[in-house]
Parts: structure tokens; sequence; C-alpha cells
């Protein structure tokens, strides 16, 4: 089977990797079966920290071609990316387009593919914010329709997905997220030497990052976010954005002494950052679960969240960008510190092994005998 990963964020570099350890160990399994995976890249994350080094300590192929779509808005962005993908499907005539999440990459593959009649499959089917002001939510929604696989994280994603009538080729695979903190965590402990660079001992520091258009974009929202760190006397370590970096602008300089600012971290030294830090302010979807899977209380920058489940086990607080709010929830996420980690269902998001249910669906899906 003739497969073209498309993948252009570095959230998506994550997820691929795991899926397409999975791909290779089918085919080692099978010898009778290969699945001929080529990854694309459009560039939508261009910069070594938050691109070629996740290439590099994933342990993943590097991509056969490189779009080098860059930044841009998002009509820019998307059309750039749907001319270009459409470009190497018409050439390369795979069997199958898998896509992961919910980015502009993630939305313009699909669409380039479903126009050829070429099946898509999306890896973190189902999820929604239910804010269709969140430009990953119109992707999501978007992909989810035009996919011919849908492969759920939750329970909760598939009856997202129910009820947009979305019921034909839906699985429930569990997390591949999951899979990778499983086989990189160990990894990121012997490999990282962050906390020694940054002079940082465990849970003595808290981690924060902040990337999404919903606050970068929005002046108040980044000023509440920016006052509450400054009236914490804890150090908090911000690895910047690039967007958020040049949001701020001149507000850099405003922060106190007690936030670290650092360039964009790899993926294994992010790890060792969440796994050691006391508590986790962020935005982005990802590193709640991480947070989560690590055992570490995480505070939500947003205003909702795709993983609910979160809030519901009681490790996850959502308190968009108010002040008072991140402050109040700040507090409560110390008692959990001093008092233990909430317990909560082990198999909320699979059990570890999801890439491999996707691999062996994807084998049946190509009418293969799967020993």
């Amino acid at each position: 089977m003739k497969i073209i990963t498309v993948v252009g964020a570095r959230p998506q570099f994550v997820k691929a990797a795991a899926v397409s350890r999975a791909l290779t160990a089918f085919n080692k399994r099978n010898n009778n079966i290969y699945f001929e995976e080529r990854i694309v890249h459009t560039g939508q994350h261009y910069d070594d920290n938050m691109s070629k080094v996740f290439f590099e300590e994933l342990q993943i192929q590097s991509p056969s071609v490189n779009l080098e779509v860059g930044s841009g808005s998002h009509g820019h962005q998307s059309g750039v990316m749907l001319e270009r993908i459409e470009r190497i499907l018409i050439e390369f005539k795979p069997e199958l387009v898998l896509v992961y999440g919910d980015t502009n990459s993630t939305l313009a593959a699909s669409l380039a593919a479903s126009k050829l009649h070429i099946p898509v499959a999306h890896v973190e089917a189902g999820l929604r914010s239910f804010n269709r002001r969140m430009p990953e939510e119109i992707n999501r929604v978007v992909t989810d329709h035009l996919s011919t696989i849908l492969f759920c994280p939750t329970d909760v994603a598939v009856q997202n997905l129910a009820k947009e009538g979305i019921t034909k080729d839906v699985h429930q695979v569990g997390d591949v997220m999951y899979d990778s903190v499983l086989f990189n965590s160990d990894l990121s402990g012997t490999s990282s030497n962050i906390l020694k660079r940054l002079s940082l001992k465990n849970k003595s520091f808290y981690l924060a990052t902040i990337h999404r258009a919903e606050n970068t974009d929005n002046k108040a929202r980044l000023e509440g976010i920016l006052d509450a760190f400054n009236s914490i006397d804890v150090p908090i370590v911000l690895p910047l954005h690039p967007r958020t970096k040049k949001a701020l602008g001149t507000k850099l300089g405003k922060f106190n002494n007690e936030v670290r600012i650092i360039d964009p971290v790899s993926y294994l030294d992010m790890l060792a950052l969440e796994k050691h830090a006391r508590i986790i302010f962020t935005d982005s979807g990802g590193v709640q679960k991480e947070a989560f899977w690590l055992g570490v209380p995480c505070i939500t920058l947003r205003d909702e969240t795709e993983w609910i489940e979160l809030v519901h086990a009681g490790c996850n607080q959502i308190v968009g960008a108010d002040t008072s709010a991140i402050l109040e929830a700040l507090l409560k996420a110390e008692a959990i510190v001093e008092h233990g980690f909430p317990s909560y269902t082990s198999d909320l998001y699979g059990d570890g092994c999801s890439s491999e249910k996707i691999a062996a669906i994807l084998g049946k899906m190509g009418q293969i005998s799967v020993s």
C-alpha cells in the first residue's frame, strides 16, 4: 500500500513517528506485505528547533519532500499547501493519504486527496472544542467529513462524530501521543540535559507554553497571561513560539526576572521539562495530555478544551486568559502537588498500542491478511 503522510507542525511529527514505527514493524511481521510510506513536510513549522531536530530525535525517516510553505495568513498558507500537495499526489499516486490533528497542513492534504478521489485516513479524528472561532476547529470538522477512515483517541471523539452523522469506518484506537510518550519518556531522561543547562531542579519550576492565535492575536488576553506570570514568584520556563515572540514585541522586556524565556526546544527536552515541572500552563492540546500522562497538574489558558476528560479527572483546569482566574487555579494546582495527583481510569487514552492498531486496520483495508 502506497501511503503519503502529510505533516507540517511539531505535534504531527510526534504522532507520525509513532505510526511510522508501527507500519515498519508491521512490514517486518508480514513478509508478503509492504507499506510504502513517504512523508511530505509542508514546512508549516520551518525553524530547526521546531522541525529538523524532531525528525532526528524521533528516529523517523526524513521527509521525501519539504514543500517549504512557511508562514502566512490562513488562506495563503492553505492555498499554497493545497496546490503543492496536489502535485505530489498526482506524481506519486498513493492509495491512501494519512493526516494528523488539526493544522492547515491537515486541511490542505485532506482537500487535495479528496478532490483526487484518494482515501484519507485522519488520526486524532472526532475532537471538538465547539468553538468555530478557532481555526483548528474548522480544520478538524472539514477533515473529518472528508476522511474515509477515522481514528479516534477517545469514546467522546467517537460520539462527536456520530452526532454529525459520521459512523462508517470510525475506529476508537486510543491516542498515538501516549504511544510516543511511553516510547520516549525514559529516553528523555538519559538523552536530555536541559535541566542541567538551565540550572533547574526537579519540581522547583513551572513550565509554560503559549502559541494559539486566540491568545497571541488578542492583546487583552496576552496581557492577562503576562500579568499573571509577573505575579508569580516561582521560576517559569517559557519556550517561546515564534508567533508569540512576534506578538509580544516590546512587551518581552516586561516579564519579571522569574520568567525565563528560552528558544523552542526539542521533543526530548520538552518531555524532560514537563516531567520535572511542578505545574504546567499551556494553550496546547498535546501538552495538556502529556502533563496528564506524566502526573503534572495543568492549567489550560483557553476557554475550552478538546480533552474534556482531563477536566473531569480533576487534573486540568480551564481558565482562559484572565489574570485572577489563572492565579486562583494556581492555588488549586499547588494543592494537587501537595496532596497527590487525582486517581483516574488508567486507559483513558488507550493502552499505548494505538499505532499498532492503526497499522492493523490499514492492513485490513488493503485486503491484507494480518498475522
